[in-house]
């Protein structure tokens, strides 16, 4: 009875254990900048996980500047590895055909870019602002690399307006 006991305590303990780690990858975070209005204002705070799992179109990652890793950026990832991204009077295309982007606001997209076409090697992504006429992003310095994404956005906690 003992060993019953003894398995079922090893168990639960186990199961506390691993439930404080999950727990453990989610960071709180307070968002600065204008770069990702309206679903993020500055002021924001969020958490973040730190388990980067799978990375998908539409996931607001927390990145490193690859110019200046000690700074940190907050985009969202549009265009994935081997995929082709262009840029037509403000509008994205991947592989030629136009992303439905509900998060973008006309009013923060009034610059109209254009950009060509960009093939994105394999473990890099694009990523852009949601406030295109307020946001450095891939636009402007490429691709970026896998390994300057250190967290993917999880929730809202706080809403700074």
């Amino acid at each position: 009875m003992k060993v019953r006991v003894g398995i079922l305590v090893f168990f639960a303990l186990t199961a506390v254990a691993c439930s404080a780690l999950k727990q453990a990858a989610l960071e709180p975070i307070k968002v600065e900048g204008h770069a990702m209005e309206p679903a993020l204002r500055e002021g924001d705070r969020i958490f973040v996980n730190r388990r980067l799992d799978k990375l998908e179109r539409g996931d607001i990652v927390i990145l490193y500047y690859p110019f200046e890793p000690s700074k940190s950026y907050i985009k969202r990832i549009v265009g994935l590895p081997r995929e082709a991204v262009e840029i037509r009077e403000g509008k994205v295309l991947i592989n030629g055909k136009s992303l439905d982007e509900p998060y973008v606001v006309p009013d923060n997209n009034r610059a109209s870019f254009d950009r060509k076409e960009v093939k994105i090697p394999e473990e890099s992504y694009y990523v852009l602002g949601d406030n295109r006429d307020n946001s450095s992003d891939s636009r402007i310095w490429g691709t970026l690399q896998r390994k300057f994404i250190y967290g993917k956005f999880v929730k809202k906690y706080y809403a700074a307006n």
